[in-house]
């Protein structure tokens, strides 16, 4: 687990050199354990060392091959390193050819021998988190990479015929390949969805490698390749037909995926909320580890956000080493500057994962599994359920648009709040079908709102609407799977999966996720609805799990894990909200009168504005002002 940087193309060693290190520099939070630079002709290649396997010097990056035809720097972990390292080495026995000498014990010389080997094709061979780049002497070319899932961030740029890229945004910006300026149409989609879905980020001209895909660049020409997709049907996959036998696939796949992602050389842990899926994973900790699991958790004094009574019965069922984070007010306001300046990419909902993220580090531990993936996966979030209702409505598809829209407005006066005005959205739209319904569901600032704050120079698409038109979604009688893949396609890659890799890399901290492990999700994604019963949330999951979780946190009712930010920005945050909205208000192309309008009406408690509304709003010009984006 580390931080990665590069530089194509720059026909000047010194110089390239020069930037590598100042983009070293800016990632040193991902990697305190070492750093290291390799500079050749037009390459350039920069690390910093977060060590978890093979902790030796022997582990050092960039990495060279045996015979120094290739480099490679680095990010992630190889589950199935040690069965690829023997399945490299019974190849050469079986055909004779030179072998691979292998000069450490890490898995990054595995990703080289494989690449040897393989080539490009390398990818499909492993299971794990990463993104990487290999450069080969010999061709001149560069080779780079992301995991299936994209559980580990890729930035790049290509301007001027120079190509960088790095693990952050921030490490690009320090590099001065590019002006740092804002993206209007990236902007936009923050403002509708917390976060700028891949390939777009907030700054013009750099971008995200998207997850399944992997980048060559040779003679200054820069080829995209998708080799791994998530979609039902183009996955080949034997499923039982028997509920007894899926839950036994379920529950041994996870049980190997939990296994796998113990494999580290430092001390670990979890992040136990006590909810079903980070129950799950440490009840499977529990099961397949020799040691006792240290468990962490943040609780707080306001009740109805503090779910310690349940980590604290789960923590007693396994025998955990139980930590819990007990935050107040006073104790986040002094957090909350190195939070959000701990953000590599602007978020709604990023200082959650940073408080037990740095208690976690502070108590000694390298390395941390946590639940992300479940909710996705098996049905856990409201709107499986919500959809599933709305599928039923045939008639409402067939109303016509102006008795729909008539009747959204209707619904508005009587019940106002959020989910009214979108219902109204939803019903005034000119065709009613799930990408609209899906793209509406997880907007924060409706299009009208957005408007109203900030003056767009021309119309932007809905990020999420072209995500799922591009995904080949398969609808029919698949309205689960149909949710899952958006879920995971849009919402848990774009928020859930930055998030934690920026705030707990900031703390040095690795977070592995077994629900991700893409054997399983190959497997439940390719599972006939009937098997998915959203009805009863997570129903597939608590069987396959048997008498393993509690009843108690079976029955227990859904919680996010989220801070008290709708009592606290009323009072004790108050002060810092203003003066961020403040300064947001006068910046290009804001409204000021909007933005202070919207603030005030969540003062004054208006159900259509809720605290996330105007967290954004106060997290991005945070963001703006401390990386000195100023257009």
């Amino acid at each position: 687990m580390c931080g990665i940087n590069g530089i194509y193309g720059l026909n000047d060693a010194q110089l390239a050199e020069q930037k590598i290190a100042a983009m070293n520099n800016r990632l040193m939070h991902r990697g305190p354990d070492d750093d290291g630079v390799f500079v050749e002709s037009n390459i350039a290649l920069g690390h910093r060392r977060l060590s978890i396997i093979d902790l030796s010097s022997a582990g050092h990056q960039p990495m060279s091959s045996f015979d120094k035809r290739y480099h490679i720097v680095y990010n992630g972990e190889l589950y199935n390193y040690k069965e690829l390292k023997f399945e490299l080495q019974r190849i050469v026995a079986k055909t004779e050819q030179q072998a691979y000498l292998f000069q450490t014990n890490s898995d990054t010389e595995v990703i080289i021998a494989a690449y040897a080997r393989w080539g490009s094709d390398c990818v499909n061979h492993f299971n794990g988190m990463f993104a990487f780049a290999i450069w080969d002497n010999v061709t001149q070319q560069l080779f780079i990479a992301r995991d299936r899932l994209g559980i580990k961030p890729l930035y790049y740029l290509y301007s001027n015929n120079v190509f960088g890229f790095s693990s952050e945004i921030r490490s690009l910006i320090a590099g001065k390949l590019i002006p740092a300026t804002l993206d209007e149409q990236g902007l936009i989609d923050y403002l509708r969805y917390q976060t700028v879905h891949a390939p777009r980020t907030i700054i013009k001209g750099i971008k995200m490698l998207l997850p399944g895909h992997s980048i060559t660049i040779n003679k200054g020409e820069v080829k995209i390749h998708k080799y791994w997709e998530l979609n039902s049907s183009s996955i080949n996959t034997s499923v039982k037909q028997n509920y007894e036998s899926v839950c036994k696939d379920v529950n041994q796949l996870l049980t190997s995926a939990v296994e796998r992602r113990l494999i580290a050389d430092v001390p670990f842990g979890a992040f136990l909320s006590g909810g079903i899926d980070s129950s799950a994973v440490v009840g499977l900790m529990h099961k397949v580890s020799t040691e006792r699991i240290k468990t962490f958790c943040v609780t707080f004094d306001e009740s109805e956000f503090s779910e310690s009574k349940y980590t604290a019965l789960v923590a007693k069922k396994f025998n955990t080493d139980h930590h819990e984070i007990k935050l107040n007010p006073e104790d986040f306001l002094k957090q909350l500057p190195e939070a959000l300046a701990a953000m590599d990419h602007p978020s709604g909902d990023g200082p959650n994962t940073y408080i037990v993220s740095k208690a976690t580090k502070q108590a000694g531990i390298k390395m941390a599994l946590s639940g992300l993936g479940g909710d996705e996966l098996f049905g856990g979030y409201e709107i499986f359920r919500r959809f599933a209702k709305l599928n039923k409505k045939n008639l409402l598809k067939s109303t016509p648009r102006f008795i729909r829209a008539v009747g959204g407005t209707v619904l508005t006066k009587i019940k106002p709040g959020i989910a009214s005005e979108k219902i109204a959205e939803y019903l005034n739209q000119e065709q009613l079908n799930f990408e609209g319904f899906y793209a509406l569901s997880r907007q924060v600032l409706l299009d009208r709102q957005i408007n109203e704050i900030y003056e767009a120079g021309s119309e932007v698409k809905n990020a999420v609407s072209v995500i799922l038109a591009n995904n080949n979604l398969p609808l029919i009688d698949k309205d689960v799977t149909t949710i899952s893949i958006a879920e995971i396609s849009t919402y848990m890659q774009n928020v859930l999966l930055r998030d934690t890799d920026q705030m707990s890399m900031s703390n040095a901290l690795e977070v592995r996720v077994p629900f991700l492990d893409f054997t399983l999700v190959e497997y439940v994604i390719n599972l006939p609805d009937k098997f998915k019963n959203v009805v009863s949330p997570k129903k597939l999951l608590i069987d396959a799990m048997g008498d393993l979780l509690p009843s108690e946190i079976v029955n227990r009712p859904k919680m996010g894990f989220v801070l008290p930010f709708e009592k606290w920005m009323r009072n004790e945050l108050k002060p810092f909200c203003e003066l961020m909205l403040d300064k947001l208000a006068k910046r290009k192309g804001f409204k000021e009168e909007g933005v202070l309008k919207l603030w005030n009406a969540y003062l004054n408690n208006d159900p259509k504005v809720s605290w996330s509304r105007l967290w954004i709003l106060v997290v991005l010009e945070n963001w703006l002002e401390t990386n000195g984006i100023n257009e």
